[in-house]
């Protein structure tokens, strides 16, 4: 798995995971979802994730998307 993958795939866990905790526990779990949304929405625009520097440095392989920077 590249890294791209792996937080497309950690990004939509986290957002499933927030609508439960939203629909079970609290609303305030949505902000989680709006966190996420929002993130996601610079990473697009800026190409910078924080997620995938932690990544890179563990050594997962680069994607196309996080692989240039």
């Amino acid at each position: 798995m590249n890294i791209d993958r792996f937080v497309l795939a950690f990004a939509g866990s986290v957002v499933l995971l927030s609508v439960v905790l939203a629909h079970f526990v609290s609303p305030w779990w949505l902000l989680l979802t709006l966190f996420v949304g929002a993130n996601l929405l610079q990473s697009a625009f800026t190409g910078f994730c924080p997620l995938a520097l932690i990544l890179r440095k563990v050594g997962l392989k680069p994607g196309c998307a996080f692989g240039d920077r």
